[in-house]
């Protein structure tokens, strides 16, 4: 593979591509729903995406170091496929484009995605070491409707149910991503709200934060759920029920962290499917 092939799947590789792709769709979804307006929806895309890869180089670039002390293989830094210098510059690029693009779309929706950006960043630099690593997701995630719905430019906002709903759906995704690296974290002196409740607190409580989404989500929106509603937040309780029952019988096994991942789905199609409720 040439050098320009291998620095290009280095930098795909630290963006963290399938919670950035998720986050990123998630946007687009809800801007269609909320204003099916192309040239708008493109532009939330575009914005959102270029802050998931700021976060997500910046991500690797401040843990490059700490990365090779355990031995981090999967990682393109300790590979050798892409220096932190490199990834620190990629960053600083991509938050300017995403910020630029944020207020493009009105001063309050760049000022959402700015709050976007700080959470995904600050938890990057020192959040994630903390007992407060919560907080910047419930931040970012709550910011996220807020600016898509303010980016729609028709002075509408997003409802306190949907900010409250994105924040639940954020912590819980963030307890339930630690699952899969929790040691080699440990190991590295990283110590969050994940690593202080262990293995087996952490798998009961992300897929219950997470159903809380969507319960929020189904209690919401004014004119009271729809049968297809309760029977999403339905299928999610019995998910995060069983998410949590394994977690306490077999803490070793990946099997919460997917069922988890399956409840924040469900409550990311929920929260698309009621931003249509959103009014002026």
């Amino acid at each position: 593979m040439s050098d320009a092939g291998k620095l290009a799947r280095g930098m795909l590789a630290a963006t963290h591509p399938a919670p950035a792709a998720m986050v990123t769709l998630f946007a687009l979804a809800l801007a269609l729903r909320v204003e099916p307006e192309v040239g708008r929806a493109l532009l939330v895309t575009v914005t959102v995406g270029a802050g998931q890869l700021s976060i997500g180089w910046s991500n690797d670039w401040l843990d490059a170091a700490r990365d090779r002390q355990v031995g981090r293989l999967d990682k393109p830094t300790v590979r050798g496929a892409v220096t932190a210098a490199t990834l620190r510059t990629g960053a600083f690029v991509a938050a300017a484009v995403s910020v630029v693009l944020g207020f493009a779309a009105g001063a309050g929706a760049g000022l959402a995605n700015l709050g976007v950006l700080l959470g995904g960043w600050t938890y990057n630099l020192w959040f994630k070491r903390t007992a407060l690593s919560w907080l910047p997701y419930a931040v970012a995630f709550g910011l996220l409707p807020v600016f898509v719905v303010a980016a729609a430019g028709d002075g509408r906002s997003a409802p306190g149910w949907m900010v409250l709903a994105g924040a639940l759906l954020g912590v819980g995704a963030h307890v339930a991503n630690v699952l899969p690296d929790l040691e080699d974290d440990r190991a590295t002196g990283v110590h969050g709200l994940p690593h202080r409740l262990g293995r087996r607190g952490a798998s009961v409580v992300a897929p219950l934060v997470l159903a809380a989404g969507c319960l929020v989500t189904m209690a919401g929106p004014p004119g009271g759920p729809s049968a297809a509603t309760v029977g999403l937040t339905a299928v999610a309780g019995l998910l995060a029920v069983a998410a949590g029952a394994l977690g306490l019988l077999r803490p070793r096994s990946r099997a919460p962290f997917l069922l988890s991942m399956a409840v924040a789905a469900l409550c990311v199609v929920q929260i698309v499917v009621a931003g249509a409720a959103v009014t002026g």
